[in-house]
């Protein structure tokens, strides 16, 4: 039993991760049904950007964090009007390649000038690595810093998009554009500010995963990226509650599948969860089907 409850404490670190990058792909899908594959890069990002303060400016780990957050925002932004904003009318498929080249743009980029070698985050300050023993049941302050950095920004993206103007716009938006723009809402701001918004939380798992592993390089986003990707689905992409579902289900998952000894098969089984999910209820746990009218 303990050994159970040890494993799901670890699925909630990696699952509080997951929904970080989760929320981002759910948020730009419900408001331009694009999935940005390019969202696992910006946390790549993040992550460096969170290397850099720590190691070579000597930032602390929370400034850091608030650091890589606004980078990756605002490299956020830039994508969204640089490479998406142009295709905003084309088919659904060119702009499905353009966020693979943007992608691959962002990890080329990051390999040509930081190099393709490992790199590891500095020693951690002593009250983040501290740990607690609950029978035995170990627990880490990084662990619970972690999980609380996830929620304080789970519950203050839930604030924005349910109590703020900005909030409003954007589910006026991905309701429909043009409604929106005839009650003298920017569609064009509101998206870019929702570019920004999910970058920020990626850059802010990019940093967690760093000092959680201990162990960064340029393409460390494509993996965690596309199980966040997973996680959206499997709670039905779009919905930010369903993100939150996704990303700690497949947490769980993947350190259960590992702690009973089939730790090579935990990224298969992920993936067959993801399967599972669009054969049985392609619109995810929580979505709704809809039907599409001939």
């Amino acid at each position: 039993m303990e050994q159970v409850l040890q494993q799901l404490i670890n699925g909630l670190s990696l699952g509080s991760i997951y929904a970080l990058i989760a929320l981002g792909y759910t948020m730009v899908y419900g408001i331009i049904q694009l999935i940005n594959f390019a969202h696992g890069d910006v946390y790549m990002v993040g992550a460096y950007v969170g290397y850099v303060c720590m190691t070579h400016l000597h930032i602390g780990f929370f400034p850091s964090l608030v650091v890589a957050m606004a980078a990756c925002a605002v490299l956020g932004m830039v994508i969204e009007r640089v490479a998406y904003k142009p295709l905003r009318h084309s088919t659904r498929i060119a702009v499905l390649i353009t966020a693979i080249g943007v992608s691959l743009l962002l990890e080329y980029t990051m390999m040509y000038f930081a190099g393709a070698a490992v790199r590891s985050y500095p020693e951690l300050p002593a009250y983040l690595t501290r740990s607690f023993h609950f029978g035995g049941v170990v627990v880490t302050s990084l662990q619970i810093s972690i999980v609380a950095v996830s929620v304080i920004l789970m519950v203050a993206l839930q604030f924005i998009v349910r109590r703020t103007k900005l909030g409003k716009a954007m589910r006026a938006v991905s309701q429909d554009q043009d409604a929106a723009r005839l009650m003298g809402i920017s569609v064009d701001n509101t998206i870019s500010f929702t570019f920004a918004l999910g970058s920020a939380l990626a850059g802010a798992a990019g940093v967690l995963v760093g000092v959680y592993y201990n162990s960064i390089n340029p393409l460390m986003g494509i993996l965690p990226g596309l199980k966040a990707f997973v996680a959206a689905v499997f709670g039905g992409i779009g919905l930010i509650p369903g993100a939150l579902l996704g990303g700690y289900v497949i947490g769980a998952i993947e350190t259960l599948v590992s702690w009973v000894g089939f730790s090579t098969f935990r990224d298969a089984v992920v993936f067959a969860v993801l399967i599972i999910v669009l054969i049985v209820k392609p619109s995810g746990i929580l979505g709704k089907n809809v039907r599409e009218k001939v």
